[in-house]
């Protein structure tokens, strides 16, 4: 049986999750191919990761005419579900086998689309909180900060998939907590950006992001292991439940402004660019991820973190403190360290012999 882990286009995390096949998991065994290749994939996934961060951060502080963030995170979502049912197409080889599948397994399975709208929520609620975040936070602070995705993932997996952590694994975590804590002792400040900011509203939307994030990821990972509908299915029931969902959130946060101003006010070309990169970006790593394993990815969520840090102090004029530079080492160690080879979970254990708390527990 394959394990599927969450993959987001970014290492900000924004936009609703692909899953992917676990790169230790997978059977038949991964594919051979040359290193690379797996450079190729390491250099996207991490221009990806930092690029979108620093992009959005710029529309949100340098931008005269600020756009609706609530209507840029519901096209996301949109082109998202274009995008899959394009790839479902090819997975099933003709258009009356993709209608077919469309009708079994979507439209006439009202029942998965409800079971589904619960992380299309929450996914939502995440993606508007970054937003708000990097309106508030500059992009190698938020960041940095953002990877507490990390610890808050580990603990719903423990509570809600029954599984259990390496010592390494909690040690990792506990160190990334600390390093994101001295990155938030004295936050970096950027002299270039005029807008004004919150640091703490900014930290607090990355707070309820990262408890979005980790909820979300363990429920649709469960939800698709409990049967074997395929990966696109799901995110087709996922993206059209996202979809209603918000669109009902523009309607209640800005919909006066939007009937207004209009859907698009404030888009530029800048502001496509982000919500490009926030579509394709989670399709394209959840194809090409199979090819690294997790050191690899530890490492590119790392790169990430410094090409961000040096785009901020070139395009924002971050001014680089002594608490930052050893909090960021130290969460990039933590990644790496969360992401060495660990015991096999590919199947969610129903052992009810130990409580949540026990497990925790004996840790």
């Amino acid at each position: 049986m394959v394990r599927w882990e969450e993959r987001r286009g970014t290492a900000g995390g924004s936009g609703p999750a692909v899953l992917a096949p676990s790169a230790s998991t997978m059977s038949p065994p991964k594919e051979n191919v040359s290193l690379l290749f797996k450079l190729y994939c390491l250099t996207v996934m991490t221009l990806v990761a930092a690029t979108y961060t620093v992009a959005l951060r710029y529309t949100r502080t340098v931008e005269t005419e600020l756009y609706f963030s609530t209507t840029a995170v519901c096209i996301t979502e949109v082109i998202k579900l274009f995008l899959s049912v394009g790839i479902l197409a090819k997975e099933t080889g003709s258009l009356a086998r993709l209608i077919t599948s469309l009708k079994e397994n979507v439209f006439g399975s009202p029942t998965e689309l409800l079971k589904l709208s619960v992380p299309s929520l929450v996914y939502a609620l995440q993606n508007n909180m970054a937003f708000v975040a990097l309106s508030n936070l500059d992009a190698a602070v938020y960041q940095v900060t953002y990877q507490l995705k990390i610890p808050c993932t580990a603990l719903c997996t423990v509570l809600m998939l029954n599984r259990t952590l390496s010592k390494l694994q909690w040690f990792s975590v506990f160190m990334l907590c600390g390093g994101v804590t001295l990155v938030q002792w004295k936050p970096a400040q950027a002299t270039k950006v005029q807008v004004e900011q919150n640091p703490w509203l900014g930290f607090g939307a990355i707070a309820v992001a990262v408890l979005c994030s980790g909820f979300a990821g363990v429920y649709f990972e469960k939800v698709l292991k409990s049967s074997d509908t395929s990966l696109w299915v799901r995110n087709i029931q996922l993206y059209l439940s996202g979809i209603v969902v918000t669109l009902v959130g523009v309607y209640m946060s800005d919909g006066a402004q939007v009937m207004e101003k209009g859907f698009f006010y404030g888009y530029t070309y800048y502001v496509w660019f982000v919500i490009f990169l926030a579509s394709v970006g989670g399709i394209y790593t959840s194809v090409v991820v199979k090819y690294t394993d997790n050191i690899m990815k530890g490492f590119s969520a790392a790169a990430a973190i410094v090409l961000s840090t040096v785009a901020s102090v070139i395009l924002f004029g971050l001014k680089i403190t002594v608490t930052f530079s050893l909090g960021a080492l130290l969460v990039c160690i933590s990644i790496y360290l969360h992401g060495l080879p660990r015991q096999d979970t590919t199947k969610i254990q129903t052992s009810e012999t130990k409580s949540s708390k026990e497990r925790l527990a004996t840790v």
